[in-house]
């Protein structure tokens, strides 16, 4: 069974590696789950995942090979003792629903119906009016309806808890497929990191330390300068018109990457790229900046990001005037090929859901433009895009 777990997740695209599944291997030799279907659930998870998007995947596989087994493990009939059920319902159900049971054959029927459905039951029921499951009209259950019924399992109760773990999904929302918050954008931003050691000499050397101390005989502290990421960003982020739909994302990774990108410069633009750019869209007819200024402000080393739904009338990438704001003398795809001619690291994120592109004429020309380095503003989009860029 734990080979066939281990098989699954490299197949669901969980990186596990035999290292990882050796140590879960040792962790059930001592015992560390201590033979609960949930601590197993958790103590598996902490071994073999190592990246929180991950998480969902995980989760399917686990419940796929170990479904069922909180069943075999545990057995319904030991923890319902007669007494308690008694008292329960004496505190619990009205006048009414007391009758409602006698009417139906009393108090030892229902006990006797109860522990014949434990004999015949194999699984898991949901929805149903017979069974012990959940969401139904079954006398016997958690989170359904019927005035005779007995409540297992809700909450607190032992019997559905590990299925609630993995059946559940609490971390779906963490698939990378899924647009997500600044936290799992900067995980995917980190993909296009250039470490260098710049600035004052205010970092504690360890080894440096270390080795002068030896030779010296007596402590000499040695310091460098800390390291940072030394990579340079550009962005451009499309703002107003259809880009409304998207501000949520593109303010969250604009966000993500002012703190990730210690070296970072931004302007905004509308639709396509034109003969100016602005950092201030309250103020964005009175203050604007030349592009000639920026192609020649920022060296070609810099990275090129653009953000923008790239959906617009055609003529905006492809004619002069085609601007719908203003009278552009040079068609926007004149100037995104200046800028790509000075940039050799350049992509372009599109918040419009991929397989919706080719819907959209003016989003195949500016795929052209940047030579297919398009891609959807999603944290595997994102991941992609920095490993084009640090090439």
């Amino acid at each position: 069974m734990f080979i066939t777990f281990f098989h699954e997740l490299k197949q669901a695209g969980v990186p596990v590696t035999l290292r990882e599944y050796l140590t879960l291997m040792d962790a059930l030799k001592l015992d560390l789950a201590d033979k609960r279907v949930e601590d197993f659930y958790y103590l598996s998870r902490a071994c073999l995942v190592k990246d929180e998007r991950n998480l969902d995947k995980f989760d399917k596989v686990f419940g796929h090979v170990f479904k069922g087994l909180e069943l075999m493990s545990e057995t319904l009939e030991a923890d319902i003792p007669e007494e308690w059920l008694r008292k329960l319902a004496e505190k619990y159900l009205t006048d009414e629903e007391k009758a409602e049971i006698e009417a139906l054959g009393g108090w030892d029927k229902l006990m006797e119906t109860l522990k014949k459905r434990l004999e015949e039951q194999k699984g898991r029921h949901q929805g149903g009016n017979k069974w012990i499951g959940t969401a139904g009209t079954s006398p016997f259950g958690a989170y359904g309806y019927n005035p005779e019924g007995i409540r297992i399992g809700q909450d607190e109760g032992r019997h559905s808890r590990a299925v609630k773990v993995w059946d559940k999904r609490e971390f779906r929302d963490l698939d990378d497929s899924v647009e997500l918050g600044t936290r799992n954008i900067k995980v995917a931003l980190r993909r296009l990191r250039k470490f260098a050691r710049t600035g004052a000499a205010d970092e504690l050397d360890l080894d440096g330390t270390i080795r002068q101390t030896a030779n010296k005989g007596w402590l000499d502290l040695q310091f460098r300068p800390e390291r940072r990421n030394a990579i340079k960003v550009l962005a451009f982020f499309d703002v107003g018109g259809s880009m409304d739909w998207h501000i949520k994302i593109s303010e969250e990774l604009f966000s993500a990457a002012r703190t990730e990108f210690k070296i970072m410069e931004y302007f905004y633009f509308h639709n396509c790229l034109y003969e100016s750019v602005w950092k201030n869209n309250r103020r964005r007819w009175q203050e604007r900046t030349p592009t000639w200024d920026v192609l020649h402000k920022f060296p070609s080393d810099y990275k090129i990001i653009f953000v923008g739904d790239a959906s617009m009338s055609p003529y905006e990438v492809t004619m002069p005037g085609g601007s719908v704001e203003h009278f552009n003398e040079e068609a926007g795809a004149a100037w995104l090929t200046r800028l790509l001619g000075v940039y050799e690291h350049a992509v372009w994120l599109n918040p419009v859901p991929e397989k919706h592109w080719d819907y959209t004429p003016s989003i195949s020309m500016i795929r052209q433009l940047f030579s297919d380095r398009m891609y959807p503003l999603t944290i595997e989009g994102i991941d992609d895009a920095m490993r084009e860029l640090a090439r």
